[in-house]
């Protein structure tokens, strides 16, 4: 039916061409493109690729592959339109026997999903994806766009681009809660509305894919980039989730609980332990490039030490207000997800050591509201306040040494995984900076 649906809607919005998007390990998005002619075949046979040929996916001897579309994802691009529209639509992978396959992130999500849904919740997270405008046509390459800061009013050039990125997730079927300008020159956030995981995963590849290519329109390069400029804001995804317990007749969100100092339930307190327990082996995948350490530091508002709070925003967990009548609110935001992140791995990687947390009824440790950076070192070692990897190599080491986060991403796409970002960090480490010229090179 679902097929059907679409097909009729295809001819209503007059579309020409179909864009098959789906996203490597790295969550890069990739596309086929097809005439609308070959939809319907698509859709019930899907389409073959060569899967040695994308980051992640298979080896040489076992490269064919194909995608099926998501139907429920169809959705016009605004903006391509010369020769006739064209309508995207977001694929999982299957392997030439016809089963899923074991490097698609957006499998590995649906199997964490499934797994919450066992247990009798739906995992709901809000995202808050930041990036930065720069001009194209600068040498720098981070020249940007404006110079206005946190909630400043945009420039002009600045809002008629927002304006124009949130029309076109209005068009992908994305409502959009609100857009600001962040901290940093050039520097924006946009906001969309809380929901399931796996549909917010596709919204966050979809923001990505409009940001980019509307920027590019107006002569201007949008960036996820986690540290594109040195002592400007990192950008963040800072990510607010629940559960939902999805066992009674009606939904009704297991992390509230009026009686608690921060009105959480013992599941949230639970779901709080796990993620704290398992962090440090997530930030490979949360915070996955060698920049993303560059942003992890202190005095830029990113989080360093591993604490939760409610009303302390140095900490990693936080427990945000929420409107004592909308108990549906009640959430835990985890602030050190970038947005370089694939979102599919990250959320399946957040959920699943949540989960772990709730199964072994884990106790987080206590609160710390003062602000952490505050505190001299022997405070923070009283208080048994441990730290957040300092870069892609530490992280990694965790990776390997946590059962749960490797059985989460599957065998295949562990070593994939591991494969990949080790090459990336052992080039970095062999590069030779600027800033080591300069400190160096004359002293010595």
């Amino acid at each position: 039916m679902e097929v059907q649906r679409v097909l009729e809607q295809v001819e209503k919005d007059n579309i020409k061409f179909i864009t098959l998007q789906f996203t490597d390990l790295l969550g890069v998005i990739k596309e086929i493109i097809i005439p609308v002619e070959e939809l319907e075949d698509a859709s019930r046979n899907g389409v073959w690729f060569d899967g040695s040929s994308v980051e992640g996916f298979a080896r040489i001897q076992e490269s064919d592959l194909f995608l099926k579309p998501d139907m429920a994802t169809y959705a016009v691009v605004p903006w391509l339109t010369e020769d006739g529209k064209t309508a995207r639509l977001i694929c999982d992978i299957y392997r030439s026997d016809g089963k899923p396959s074991e490097g698609d992130p957006r499998f590995v999500l649906k199997q964490a999903v499934a797994q919450a849904a066992k247990e009798g919740f739906e995992y709901n997270v809000g995202p808050e994806p930041e990036f930065y405008l720069f001009r194209a046509d600068d040498q720098s390459r981070t020249l940007p766009l404006d110079y206005g800061s946190y909630f400043d009013l945009s420039s002009h050039e600045g809002y008629k681009v927002i304006k124009k990125i949130m029309a076109a997730l209005e068009n992908f079927g994305i409502k959009v809660e609100t857009s600001h300008h962040e901290v940093g020159f050039g520097q924006y956030e946009v906001d969309f509305n809380y929901g399931p995981c796996l549909g917010i995963a596709d919204k966050v590849l979809t923001l990505k894919y409009c940001a980019k290519k509307i920027a590019q329109m107006h002569d201007l390069h949008a960036t996820f980039m986690p540290k594109p400029i040195m002592d400007m804001a990192g950008s963040g995804m800072h990510t607010h989730q629940s559960l939902f317990d999805i066992k009674a007749k009606a939904k009704t969100n297991a992390f509230y609980d009026e009686d608690h100092k921060y009105n959480l339930s013992k599941i949230a307190c639970n779901f709080v332990a796990g993620q704290i327990k398992h962090i440090k082996a997530a930030c490979a995948i949360l915070c996955p490039t060698v920049n993303s350490y560059k942003r992890l530091v202190s005095g830029f508002e990113a989080p360093v030490y591993i604490t939760w709070a409610a009303m302390n925003r140095s900490a990693l967990l936080r427990v945000p207000k929420w409107f004592k009548a909308k108990t549906e609110a009640a959430r835990i935001e985890l602030r050190c997800p970038d947005p370089s992140c694939n979102p599919y791995l990250a959320f399946a990687v957040m959920l699943r050591a949540g989960l772990d947390g709730i199964k072994n009824k884990l106790e987080p440790p206590e609160p710390v509201e003062e602000n952490i950076y505050t505190l001299d070192d022997e405070s923070r070692a009283n208080k048994n306040i441990d730290v957040l990897p300092m870069s892609l190599s530490q992280a990694l080491y965790e990776l390997k040494r946590d059962k749960l986060l490797q059985e989460t991403l599957g065998e295949h796409l562990f070593e994939r995984y591991i494969d990949v970002k080790t090459k990336e960090w052992d080039e970095f480490r062999k590069q030779v900076t600027p800033w080591e010229i300069d400190t160096y090179l004359d002293i010595f």
